[in-house]
């Protein structure tokens, strides 16, 4: 049986992303005719057509688009193997995929960066960011990344590490009437009648505010839906209405107050790899592990919180 070759997969996707096969011919320094002698190679060995060419651009068949995700996967993982035999060679440098979801990249992880490029200047960092921890997931099963830092994975067959539990804070105006509760927290229930800095459709902090509330008996209703989860506390701050976010994403010196939940809301973070890492991913993860800090000063350790444990059971504290 035939198996497509990597400059084949490489082709496909270069003329999907260029749109053109002349424009990925020109990319790809080879000419046109050779190119679509490849792509034609391609097709007859998956056994069907992937591109249909149109006057101004191509298309994806829908064999091509089966056929896409996984090009783009074997490219990438092709790419890693390079990178790791170049680490296991003894080469200082080296680059770093990591894939989180926004929240972590706003509140955890740029002090872990900044701590990890102090001791490993060589080694470079490519960051990706996703809105929802379900597209970080599907990233990281297709092969994007080195690494994936978010909520616990679903059904993950793969290596995973427990960082910490973050605790989720409500944030009012300080001039909101319920700012100044001796207790520092508020039941939903009490907000139930407000209108929300809510999140866009495909944040998936959208998903989290409507479970918790749905288990309080409301439905938040959205003063205005946020695109960039950074820009919710500063709106629910600036009068638009309550809103939930991580604690560890509100910067320090803030105008809003924090409120915790009543019950709490909190979320099991997680590092995890597809297969066995090389050894710089498990030297990132064992830094990361060490100087996480999941909540800020003010809120309680994860340690000392009631357990409430998200992680799966397969996998669990094995990126090592």
């Amino acid at each position: 049986m035939a198996i497509p070759t990597f400059r084949q997969l490489e082709y496909l996707v270069t003329v999907v992303d260029t749109g053109s096969f002349t424009r990925a011919a020109e990319q790809l320094h080879v000419t046109q005719p050779a190119l679509s002698h490849q792509m034609r190679a391609l097709e007859s060995t998956v056994g069907g057509p992937l591109l249909e060419r149109l006057p101004r651009s191509v298309r994806l068949t829908p064999m091509g688009r089966a056929v896409l995700p996984h090009a783009r996967a074997a490219l990438a993982e092709a790419e890693r193997l390079h990178t790791v035999a170049q680490r296991t060679a003894g080469l200082e440098g080296g680059e770093l995929e990591v894939a989180t979801v926004y929240s972590v990249s706003l509140g955890i992880l740029p002090p872990v960066l900044r701590g990890w490029r102090r001791r490993h200047p060589g080694v470079r960092i490519r960051l990706r960011e996703y809105p929802h921890a379900d597209r970080l997931q599907a990233a990281m099963a297709s092969g994007r990344a080195d690494l994936a830092i978010g909520p616990a994975p679903t059904a993950w067959e793969g290596p995973i590490r427990e960082l910490g539990v973050e605790e989720f804070a409500i944030v009012l105006p300080a001039d909101d009437p319920l700012a100044d509760r001796p207790s520092g927290s508020v039941a939903l229930i009490d907000l139930a009648d407000r209108t929300w800095v809510h999140y866009a459709a495909d944040n998936g902090l959208a998903d989290l505010l409507d479970h918790v509330c749905a288990q309080a008996g409301f439905r938040p209703q959205a003063a205005i839906r946020a695109e960039q989860t950074a820009a919710a506390p500063l709106l629910a701050a600036a009068g638009l209405g309550p809103t939930l976010v991580p604690a560890n994403i509100v910067p320090p010196h803030f105008d809003g107050v924090l409120l915790r939940p009543d019950p709490p809301i909190r979320r099991t973070l997680t590092a995890y790899t597809r297969t066995r890492p090389d050894p710089l991913t498990v030297a990132f993860a064992d830094h990361l592990a060490d100087q996480v800090r999941a909540n800020p000063a003010g809120f309680p350790a994860a340690a000392t919180l009631p357990a409430r444990t998200d992680a799966p059971a397969r996998g669990q504290n094995l990126l090592r």
